[in-house]
């Protein structure tokens, strides 16, 4: 949200006081307080008729620090997230000159008297720093409220965010060269130096600024991350207003900012989602192929199972069948009632799919209540849908006709949906799809009386996890199984998500590729995408360039709008012996049966340690100039590099860090450091193994989940291993193996583990 006109001038009806001097310290307990009056005080009458900011320091963690700044603290607390912080005893030093705040070994530096000073550092470094005007308490007047949130004839904005008379700012100093990333799933630049981001859930589509999962989140290049404390509607401007800073605004009295040490990204992630909340292991057979229905397309119990037979009969292995919007009759949504019309036996078909075909289940749901639901006179009754400030229930015909919100700031109405997904988990589905919860509006009265601006992006956090409490309940930690689209800070708790409403062309594979590695950088460890795009019917090859990169992503769903998406569809392989859409589909789906080993382990890691399994180049190459920018190429773990091809040429230009990289498909090994230009059949995509790896490659391919410690074999890639690698093995039992690899050999293993060295020339994966 931009308050300037420039450098020197205020834009019309904006008045900001800014933090001028740090004028007095003080020590609160395991906090440094700091009273910053919004001008400098040269004598007693100074301090008088004056706007007085107090910035404190205290920290939830080990290295992370909280900044809170406020005006008035009268008022009703400003809402926060949830999160997980353990006693820490941070050293609190106050000079006459100077104070600081340190906790391990991240330090904050108060400069006394004029001007507002204060240097962030982490073992002497300086990460950044907050300088004259970087704290700012703002008043718009009328003329202003409406400029910054145009407002429509009922009162509320075209964002749907109510304008606001009063902003709270702090700026965090850019230094030369360093790049911020995250923010949530963003499918614009990866990079956000020079944009303007709301962060504000909207169901927009992948082609649009808009976010699904909007998160107050970003990583610095210099290995340091932030967190805006607020759950509503955060405004940033990433070295766009003020080209020298980040800027951070959220409406009302106060902000409050929390800097993680890294001292790398790597260990920023890992921190940040030690605080707000590690992503939860998810099984094994999760990561096999999903088949969709698709959206709004015709079928029945007949169509179900044509598609997975038809599956079987291609040798495509299936690991789970999703049921979409029309499991449940139309306008009912949400009702968890079966389509009799279409399924007139629904837990006699769930239990023939599980035992008959071996497959799990997926159901869609969305968190609203149809008026022609079964469900809404029962919830309006009892008070579990939001209402209106005059008490009535909120209702629109948007999505469907008269629908209304669930309330889950209110147990009770919490624990009545649960039911409804207990007895949908009971009847025979094994995972969820949380489809919806951005189109929250900002005016509502919420059971718990929460501020309604900050319930727009938090209703998701509470949806997603009245669902995922039902499946850890029913299904056991370890097997629950969500597939959400919304999200903010804190989400990653709870996975999968996916990335919403893409289309069908190469473009839209870009930015979609785009928005999940933004969403990596802001703390989610998992993430999945519509393979053949979900507008519009792809083309033979935009479908098989997908299912390359889908079956190379975490979790890997065929979806689609209006058209299906099974691959006998596209193409009839007539043109191109061995290229048709069935033998890529098939041949990808088998290959990540094969690396089922290692990326299980990769997806385990991101559980314990939240550094996620698709990362951006920079995350595993912090010092390569070259990677800070790469955003269409990706590490699966740290040993396995992935570049999808985004055109119909089968051309696909990527950059290969220093170092030996070995060809996972044809076994050819090249020296990186700068870029290559390949071109690729259908069947084949640029995955490259790092030099020095230990590889482990299962013995199966007709499955997702099997043992990986003892169906497994160890491939050494690429020559000497590098300094403390190690390679880890885990099977969905809970078995773990960790080797280090400088001594992996067949004497220091069990015997059913065997070692090979890679033989140049030849597939890293045999007999594919």
């Amino acid at each position: 949200m931009k308050f300037t006109d420039g450098f020197w001038s205020l834009r019309p009806g904006v008045s900001v006081k800014y933090a001028q001097e740090a004028y007095e310290f003080a020590q609160h307990d395991d906090s440094l307080v700091v009273y910053a009056p919004t001008r400098v005080i040269t004598k007693r009458g100074d301090t008088l008729n004056l706007t007085s900011l107090t910035v404190s320091f205290s920290s939830p963690a080990e290295g992370v620090l909280k900044i809170h700044a406020y005006n008035h603290k009268g008022g009703h607390p400003q809402p926060g997230f949830d999160l997980e912080g353990s006693p820490v005893a941070p050293v609190v030093e106050i000079g006459d000159d100077s104070a600081t705040f340190s906790t391990g070994a991240l330090t904050a530096t108060v400069t006394k008297g004029a001007p507002w000073n204060v240097e962030i550092t982490s073992g002497g470094r300086l990460l950044t720093k907050m300088t004259p005007k970087s704290i700012g308490y703002v008043t718009l007047d009328e003329s202003a409220a409406v400029a910054v949130e145009p407002v429509g004839a009922t009162g509320v904005s075209s964002t749907g965010r109510p304008p606001a008379s009063h902003y709270m700012h702090a700026q965090l100093g850019l230094s030369v060269g360093e790049l911020i990333y995250g923010l949530g799933e963003r499918f614009g630049p990866l990079i956000k130096n020079g944009q303007s981001v709301d962060v504000w859930n909207a169901d927009g589509g992948t082609a649009s600024e808009q976010s699904y999962k909007a998160v107050p989140f970003h990583l610095s290049s210099r290995g340091y991350g932030v967190l805006v404390n607020y759950p509503g509607h955060v405004s940033y401007e990433v070295g766009s207003e003020t080209v020298e800073q980040v800027q951070m605004s959220v409406p009302g009295e106060e902000i409050e900012i929390l800097i993680f040490d890294g001292p790398t990204q790597k260990g920023a992630l890992a921190r940040y989602t030690a605080l707000t909340g590690r992503p939860a292991s998810v099984p094994a057979w999760s990561y096999g192929l999903w088949l969709s229905t698709s959206f709004t397309t015709s079928y029945d119990e007949d169509t179900v199972n044509s598609f997975i037979d038809g599956m079987s009969e291609r040798d495509i292995p299936l690991s789970v069948f999703h049921f979409d919007c029309f499991w449940m009759h139309e306008f009912n949504w949400t009702d968890f009632v079966w389509d009799e019309s279409v399924f007139p036996d629904p837990e006699g078909m769930l239990k023939r799919l599980h035992k008959d075909k071996d497959l799990h289940l997926s159901a869609w749901i969305n968190p609203y209540i149809a008026q022609r639901s079964v469900l809404f006179d029962e919830a309006a009754q009892a008070g579990y849908l939001v209402k209106r400030a005059d008490g009535s229930v909120w209702q629109w015909d948007m999505w469907q006709a008269g629908m209304a919100l669930v309330d889950f700031t209110n147990p009770e109405a919490t624990a009545w949906f649960q039911s409804k997904i207990r007895t949908l988990l009971h009847q025979g589905i094994d995972a969820i799809k949380t489809d919806f919860g951005e189109r929250i509006p900002a005016d509502l009265v919420w059971h718990d009386a929460i501020d309604p601006a900050a319930m727009h992006n938090w209703y998701t956090q509470l949806y997603n996890q009245a669902v995922f409490e039902v499946l850890e309940e029913v299904r056991g930690k370890g097997e629950a199984v969500l597939f959400a689209r919304s999200a903010t800070a804190g989400g990653q708790k709870m996975p999968v998500h996916w990335g919403g409403d893409n289309s069908s062309s190469y473009e839209s594979m870009a930015e979609t590729l785009r928005g999940g590695l933004s969403l990596s950088m802001s703390g989610f460890g998992f993430w999945s995408h519509d393979i053949g795009g979900f507008e519009g019917m792809p083309d033979s090859g935009v479908f098989k360039r997908w299912v390359a990169f889908g079956l190379m992503s975490s979790h890997s769903r065929l979806h689609g709008s209006r058209s299906y998406r099974v691959p006998w569809l596209f193409d009839d392989g007539s043109e191109s012996p061995g290229q048709s859409a069935v033998e890529v589909t098939r041949r990808f789906t088998k290959l990540k049966a094969r690396l089922m080993p290692y990326f299980y382990a990769v997806g385990q890691n991101a559980h314990r340690t939240g550094v996620p399994f698709m990362r951006a180049m920079v995350l595993e190459f912090p010092q390569d100039p070259t990677a800070a920018f790469l955003d269409r190429q990706y590490m699966i773990g740290s040993d396995l590099l992935v570049a999808p091809v985004f055109s119909a040429s089968g051309e696909v230009q990527f950059y290969l860090p220093a170092g030996k990289w070995t060809n996972l498909l044809t076994g050819e090994v090249v020296t990186g450091g700068g870029w290559r230009t390949e071109v690729h059949a259908f069947d084949s995509m640029p995955l490259y193994v790092r030099e020095g790896t230990v590889l482990p490659i299962g013995v199966r391919e007709d499955r997702a989940d099997y043992d990986f410690i003892r169906e497994v074999q160890l491939v050494r890639c690429g020559g000497a291993p590098r300094s403390g690698a190690t390679v880890e093995l885990e099977n969905p039992a809970g078995e773990r193996m960790s080797l280090v690899v400088a001594s992996v050999d067949s004497e220091a293993l069990a015997s059913h583990i065997t070692v090979v060295d890679h033989v140049p020339g030849t597939p890293v994966v045999n007999e594919l």
